[in-house]
């Protein structure tokens, strides 16, 4: 029978099985589709982490230990690819005497870098002149010394004669960081700050010229294991850093306090993990709120043949039918639905991600797009049974043949949600969250130093859900209300359609009403969905921009190295740069404001404004141009940080005394300014406080007019390949970095989290 009735029902019952059908697979589709997009982005921060970090492991040999029997252990480490020992030591400075004059620097570090290192840790020596191998020299000691390959270098011994060698090339150290970082400082010290003088030597040279120092004086020396991991992960960032950090743990806990672990990975999967749940939290806001509304639509579809399902239980019944043999059938319509629905949904499913993405599954590995394949089944099959299975049981053991046969509901009683007002009561709570939020400074995504970081205050997400629902309960109760009421309103609006039969078509909607609201109720939902989507993607895209922009400071810019006398001529060569539009020079200096050291930026108020693109949202006490304008009128005048303004009890047109080095005496003198404003960001400003200030005025009052940073807009170019144009003509004298460099290392492995695919995804299901 339960056969004969399936094909019967949908031979007859077409459009009821297929639109309940329908229903279930846009669910199962959207869940799929999030699900396996969710799993490929937290896959990739992973990757991201993974591929950043150039050493994976510093093991730092400890006071009395053999750094040989160190480095044996370390190499026969499960899962270590590759263990080499690095050697450092401490120099009083380097001397060289080029272009003749004689130029010295402070104390720097000496490092022993072993045979096949730039091999084994690519991207920790980036070469940029001369040489790739012998005697390198880092890019700021070379800018210091005005050195060059074939410059013969002073190195200066502790306590003993000093040795000369010759440069053969010059290096940056991009990870140089973690190369100097203090391993097995305390959590929560202070970061070392790497050293400015760096000389690198291989092995056998720094044996023969550094060893005896290190013999003498052990302080002065140290060796590390630098480790190449293999990267056999487990794809969630969390799992990932719980499996390396417990490896580290497990090397120190052999090495038996003879050796301390650098987890450079373990950090940046640390980050990852964090970062991971912004992830989660974009499953939340885009994928769970159109799953709930597939979900709402197939309850709607399948409501409306809920007459209809209740005749035909009453007619089965005259003939014998009993309450267990009316749950096989509904359970069969709803096998039939679900089934059908969900192999449909992972259909359609694979489409997408093939047509958006590239692949099938998104990206994820093939254990997780099968696990979400299988949730997203599953789901499917519990809308399926809500919405069929569920009615029909209740209808069966509650209903009688002859209130089955009915087919005009009687009860006029607005549901139980409304008489409790719990769509107001959402609303008020949604408002008043939100408002105490917003009242702390509450922010999903933190930057501190530089860090992108998310903070999830989970109470503070409540705003957003309760609204949303609130919203939809709240659209229903207007609708309903408006439609109650509005009989002979709809008669006159139909009248030119319906003719003589409006009053009976206005009864008819005025009585059915509920439906109707529950409909227009989806349709506002919808509508919401797809513009907070859009909204949300379009914020996130220029939001990250704006970190970009405010790292970097523009598409190009060119640093010059500490101690250099850069003036604001030097603009003049650098537009002469194929693809450059504009240049910018920007000072930094450093100022005390009482005891606090801050940075201090030194701009050109008529031109910063369109050359850094400064914002009105970046500035507070009056627009950008406003307060550039200001700086312009009132040379004297400064913008400090809202911290500086709190710490000192600052009023606008405050006199403030900061003090700043005088290039002719080399002192610390002081300077009178003006408080004028507050600004909060600035192109290349650190994220604690800072000071902004009219350039020419600090030229003046310290006697130098030196730029540390220029500002490069370019005329369309890419800012790549302008940076690779600079960097060719200026070599090793400044550095230069573009906004797509910029981009990857602000964003952290949030920039995993592609949301273009994403968001067309959502609006078509909006859509549909």
């Amino acid at each position: 029978m339960t056969f004969a009735w399936l094909r019967g029902l949908l031979a007859d019952r077409t459009s009821r099985v297929l639109a309940t059908t329908v229903g279930v697979a846009l669910a199962v589709s959207l869940i799929a589709s999030i699900g396996a997009f969710l799993s490929a982005t937290t896959s990739r921060m992973t990757q991201l982490a993974v591929g950043r970090v150039t050493v994976d492991w510093q093991v730092q040999t400890q006071a009395g230990a053999i750094p040989a029997r160190v480095l044996s252990q370390v190499a026969a480490f499960p899962g270590v690819r590759t263990a080499l020992p690095v050697q450092f030591a401490t120099t009083t400075g380097f001397t060289a005497a080029t272009g003749g004059s004689v130029q010295s620097t402070g104390p720097g570090r000496v490092l022993g870098i072993p045979s096949g290192y730039q091999a084994a840790f690519p991207g920790q020596i980036r070469p940029l002149i001369g040489s790739t191998s012998g005697v390198l020299l880092a890019q700021q000691t070379a800018a210091n010394l005005h050195a060059a390959p074939g410059t013969i270098l002073t190195i200066g011994r502790s306590g003993m004669r000093p040795v000369r060698t010759r440069v053969a090339g010059i290096v940056d150290l991009p990870a140089a960081d973690a190369l100097f970082q203090r391993v097995g400082a305390p959590a929560g010290a202070q970061p070392q700050a790497p050293p400015d003088n760096v000389i690198l030597l291989p092995s056998a040279v720094f044996n023969r010229l550094m060893g005896p120092l290190t013999a003498r004086r052990p302080d002065l020396g140290a060796t590390q294991v630098h480790v190449a991991l293999n990267h056999s992960l487990p794809n969630s960032p969390d799992a990932a850093f719980t499996r390396i950090s417990g490896l580290a743990r497990n090397l120190e806990t052999r090495l038996a306090g003879s050796g301390l672990v650098g987890d450079n990975l373990g950090a940046a999967l640390d980050h990852a993990r964090a970062d991971a749940l912004y992830a989660q939290l974009l499953f939340l806001f885009l994928g769970l709120p159109g799953a709930v509304l597939a979900g709402l639509l197939t309850w709607e579809i399948a409501g409306t043949a809920a007459e209809r399902r209740r005749r035909d239980q009453a007619l089965l019944r005259t003939r014998g039918a009993s309450t267990r043999k009316l749950m096989q059938l509904a359970l069969a319509e709803t096998g039939a639905a679900g089934v059908v629905g969900a192999a449909a949904g992972l259909g359609i499913a694979l489409l997408i991600g093939r047509s958006t993405f590239g692949t099938a599954s998104f990206g994820a590995g093939t254990l997780a797009a099968a696990l979400w394949a299988i949730g997203a089944t599953v789901a499917g099959l519990v809308v399926a049974a809500t919405a069929i299975a569920l009615p029909a049981l209740r209808d069966a053991r509650a209903a009688t043949i002859i209130t089955q046969r009915r087919s005009v509901d009687r009860d006029q009683r607005p549901p139980l949600w409304a008489r409790l007002y719990l769509d107001l009561v959402a609303l008020a709570v949604a408002a008043v969250i939100y408002w105490q939020a917003s009242q702390t400074g509450y922010t999903l995504v933190l930057a501190p130093e530089g860090l992108p970081q998310v903070s999830v205050n989970w109470y503070a997400l409540l705003a957003p859900v309760l609204g949303w629902i609130g919203a939809g309960l709240f659209t229903y109760r207007i609708a309903d209300f408006a439609l109650g009421h509005s009989r002979r309103w709809l008669g006159t609006v139909l009248r030119p359609l319906t003719g003589a039969l409006s009053p009976t078509v206005a009864a008819a909607i005025t009585r059915q009403r509920r439906p109707i609201a529950r409909v227009i109720a989806l349709v506002a939902l919808t509508g919401a969905f797809a513009a907070s989507t859009a909204v949300f993607n379009a914020t996130y895209r220029q939001q990250a921009e704006v970190d970009a922009r405010l790292t970097n400071g523009a598409d190009v810019t060119v640093t010059e190295p500490p101690g250099t006398r850069v003036g604001p001529v030097q603009a003049r060569s650098l537009a002469a740069t194929p693809g450059v539009a504009s240049v910018e020079p920007l000072q930094h200096r450093f100022a005390y404001v009482g005891a606090d050291l801050q940075d201090l930026f030194g701009v050109r108020p008529t031109t910063i404004g369109s050359a850094g693109r400064l914002q009105n949202a970046w500035f507070q006490g009056g627009s950008a141009a406003g307060l550039m304008r200001t700086l312009s009128q009132h040379p004297d005048s400064v913008l400090v940080s809202a911290e500086t303004v709190r710490d000192f009890q600052l009023r606008p047109g405050d006199l403030v005394r900061l003090r700043l080095q005088d290039r002719a005496t080399g002192r610390l003198t002081i300077v009178p300014f003006h408080y004028a404003g507050i600004a909060k960001e600035f192109p290349t400003a650190p994220t604690d406080s800072f000071l902004v200030a009219n350039g020419d005025y600090v030229a003046r009052m310290t006697g130098t007019d030196a730029v540390a940073t220029f500002l490069i807009q370019t005329d369309g170019t890419s800012p790549t390949t302008v940076a690779s144009r600079l960097r060719r003509d200026l070599g090793v004298t400044a550095k230069v970095t573009d906004i797509t460099g910029s981009r990857r290392l602000v964003g952290s492995s949030l920039t995993a989290v592609e949301l273009s695919g994403l968001t067309r995804i959502e609006l078509g299901f909006a859509a549909i």
